[in-house]
């Protein structure tokens, strides 16, 4: 599991969305964007899916994720 409460680029309130970590600023739960990673959706269909979220913050969770794996592994 990734810890997320060291990426900028999100925040977790837990009366919002069920305590969901979502990117900072939004109601965009970060879980939508892998869910559609997942399916093949381009991060540039997400960016226009969810006009709240930046590109910034979408490089910001992936490279976050990216080292979770590199040290869990």
């Amino acid at each position: 599991m990734i810890g997320w409460s060291s990426c900028p680029a999100v925040e977790r309130d837990p009366d919002r969305y069920s305590g969901a970590w979502l990117f900072r600023g939004t109601r965009v739960p970060v879980a939508a964007l892998l869910e559609n990673l997942e399916d093949d959706a381009p991060v540039h269909d997400f960016l226009e899916w969810f006009p709240g979220v930046t590109r910034e913050q979408v490089r910001a969770v992936l490279d976050h994720a990216a080292r979770s794996a590199l040290t869990a592994a």
